[in-house]
């Protein structure tokens, strides 16, 4: 959303929106707003007109259809992505595409060679992303990550701590822990999560409240014993709006704790199943030099952790100052003067990730 309010700030040019189901966000009946799915075959065949049309398209993820489109030789497409760092590998280095096609490989790189700017926060990701979408240095965009923006805007900040309270009002009054785990393929019957809610609530009931934020996989499956400790946050669409209201967060190997890191809270990361993940997605460094926080494998250390403040926020700052470094709240700004003229133009903005 910030990069499409300052696109209306500083241009009067037509933004088209096209999104696909999973992005939740709702972008105002005064936008053009399309579903970029065949599902909606006349929605779809407008997006491809105004795709064929615009002069820039921004993108937040990986959409097959680049390695088939045929933009106009003046047309950029600009590549925000959904994550302002890694941990795990992706794209051409995801170690799960070896066994992969070479027709499909061949799409890959067609969709990576489409992007003729990508978004970075800080020179880390700028490294990691010319690796894995082998683009040259002259394609990296330094201008911050829009949707960092929000951490430093107070006021939409303490809207959003109060839009959580207001969802769940259960949380006043407790201090909150996040439980954030990344989805696992091999997890569409898990029936149990791997963090032991019945010891949790034995030693925080009372005090903390503990959020859960899971895959639809897995949430489907889940039965909440605890409903005064324990809050299924899983639908709420905007996981920003969850950080703030947050004291602790628990994840392993997601995106999230580089934003995270901006709050300058505890982290834990309960990774119990480090070296068959390392294994299979592949890790940028040695996980437990990376992380910036405590690396636990059981619920029983998650707790000692917790008791004990065995936390390092000196830590979390460097996190937060390396990975951030061009995430300073103007990013929206800085990407839109560096893409836009004054000449009238038309964009197509394609969200489906918040």
């Amino acid at each position: 959303m910030f990069t499409l309010k300052e696109l209306e700030r500083q241009t009067d040019d037509q933004v088209v929106i096209l999104k696909t189901s999973q992005c939740k966000t709702d972008f105002g009946s005064e936008r053009l707003t399309m579903d970029f799915e065949t599902a909606n075959i006349f929605d779809w065949f407008r997006s491809v007109y105004h795709l064929a049309t615009a002069q820039k398209v921004i993108v937040d993820n990986y959409f097959a259809f680049l390695a088939v489109a045929n933009f106009k030789s003046n047309v950029q497409c600009v590549q925000l992505w959904h994550a302002a760092g890694a941990i795990k590998q992706f794209a051409l280095k995801d170690p799960s595409i070896e066994n992969r096609s070479s027709l499909a490989h061949s799409r890959f790189k067609r969709v990576y060679n489409r992007f003729d700017h990508v978004a970075v926060g800080s020179e880390k990701m700028a490294a990691i992303f010319r690796e894995s979408f082998a683009v040259g240095n002259n394609r990296i965009l330094r201008s911050g990550i829009p949707r960092t923006d929000f951490f430093f805007d107070t006021g939409a900040v303490s809207q959003a701590k109060q839009r959580v309270k207001e969802e769940y009002p259960s949380i006043r009054g407790k201090k909150v822990i996040l439980y954030a785990p990344t989805y696992r393929d091999n997890e569409l019957n898990v029936n149990e999560l791997h963090l032991n809610i019945d010891k949790m609530y034995r030693a925080f009931k009372g005090e903390y409240i503990l959020m859960l934020r899971l895959h639809p996989a897995v949430n489907g499956n889940f039965q909440n014993k605890y409903p005064g400790f324990v809050v299924n946050v899983s639908s709420y669409s905007n996981i920003n709006h969850l950080l703030v209201a947050t004291d602790i967060l628990i994840t392993d190997y997601s995106s999230i704790p580089f934003e995270f890191a901006l709050l300058q809270k505890p982290m834990i990361f309960y990774a119990y199943d480090q070296e068959e993940y390392a294994e299979s997605r592949g890790f940028w460094e040695d996980y437990e030099e990376m992380v910036p926080g405590p690396v636990v494998e059981t619920t029983r250390e998650v707790i000692d952790v917790i008791r004990n403040d065995k936390y390092d926020l000196q830590q979390v700052r460097q996190f937060a100052d390396t990975w951030n470094q061009y995430s300073n709240g103007n990013s929206s700004e800085n990407l839109v003067s560096n893409l836009f003229t004054e000449d009238t133009q038309v964009k197509a903005v394609m969200k489906t990730q918040l």
